[in-house]
C-alpha cells in the first residue's frame, strides 16, 4: 500500500507520497511515487500514485513517453493548455494500460485498482489539483475540502479534517502534511519512509522546492517528538469522565 497527499493553498500547491511497496511482510521495496514534469516559466505538473505498482508504473512511462514520440497534434502534458486537459490525459493512459493489461491480470486474481493526485500550474491558469480513479474518471478539489488522499489514508485523515485551512503557509501545509504521515507510519507498516515532499509556489512555475525526507531527518525526528508530547499533555489536562 502506500499513502500520498495533495494540498491545494491559496499560496500554492503541496505533495507528498511514501516510498514503500510490499508484497508481504518479508519482500518490501523502495520506489518513488511523486513524479513532476516541468517546463520552467510556463508548467510544473506533479502525478501521486497509489495501487498496483505494474499499473501506475505503466501509466507514468506512457505519459512521458508521449511527450516525445506523440505524433504531431497529439496533446501531451507538456502541450496541453489547462491542467483539466492534463488529468484528460492521465485518465487515457490509465484506459490504455487498463485495454493492453487488464484481461491478463482479472484472469491471475490480480488487482488493478490505482488511483493518483494530479497537480500543478499551467501558464494562464491557476493552480488545480485532481484526484483520477481506476476507471480514468477525475474529480477536482473544491474550496471546502482543500486537499485530497490516496492510498492508506485513514490514519492521517483527522488532523487534515481539523487543520487544513487554504491560507495556510507552505511551510505549515508541509508541517501539518508530515504529521499526517507520523500518524500514519505509527499505525500502518504498508506505509514507509522516505517521504518525498514538493512544495510548489503559486506563479514560480518551478519544482525547484523538493526534497526527500528519510528516517533520521532530525525535523521530521522533533516534529513526531513534539506531537506525541503535545497530544500527551492535551490528554492529561482534560477533565476525566466523571461518572
Amino acid at each position: 500500500m502506500t499513502y500520498c497527499v495533495g494540498l491545494k493553498l491559496d499560496r500554492g500547491l503541496v505533495f507528498a507520497a511514501d516510498t514503500r511497496t510490499n508484497a508481504g511482510l518479508d519482500n518490501i521495496a523502495t520506489f518513488k511515487k511523486l513524479h513532476v514534469w516541468e517546463e520552467r516559466g510556463d508548467r510544473v505538473i506533479t502525478l501521486l500514485s497509489a495501487g498496483n505498482l505494474a499499473v501506475t508504473q505503466a501509466v507514468i512511462s506512457i505519459l512521458s513517453e508521449h511527450i516525445n514520440t506523440a505524433p504531431e497534434g497529439r496533446p501531451t502534458l507538456m502541450s496541453v493548455d489547462t491542467m483539466f486537459q492534463a488529468a484528460r490525459l492521465v485518465g487515457s493512459a490509465v484506459r490504455e494500460v487498463r485495454a493492453i493489461d487488464g484481461e491478463a491480470l482479472n484472469a491471475n486474481a490480480d488487482n488493478f485498482f490505482v488511483t493518483f493526485i494530479l497537480g500543478g500550474q499551467i501558464k494562464g491558469e491557476e493552480p488545480r489539483l485532481f484526484q483520477i480513479y481506476s476507471a480514468g474518471n477525475f474529480i477536482e478539489v473544491g474550496q471546502d475540502t482543500p486537499f485530497l488522499q490516496i492510498g492508506e489514508h485513514k490514519y492521517g485523515k483527522p488532523i487534515l479534517d481539523r487543520v487544513a485551512r487554504p491560507d495556510m503557509r507552505l511551510g505549515e501545509g508541509a508541517k501539518m502534511i508530515l504529521l499526517s504521515f507520523d500518524s500514519t507510519l505509527r499505525s500502518n507498516l504498508s506505509v514507509g519512509m522516505p517521504i518525498d515532499l514538493l512544495l510548489y509556489n503559486k506563479d514560480s512555475f518551478s519544482a525547484e522546492r523538493q526534497l526527500r525526507i528519510q528516517q533520521d531527518d532530525p525535523y521530521f525526528q522533533k516534529l513526531s517528538k513534539g506531537w506525541s508530547d503535545a497530544l500527551r499533555d492535551a490528554f492529561t489536562d482534560m477533565d476525566p469522565l466523571d461518572v
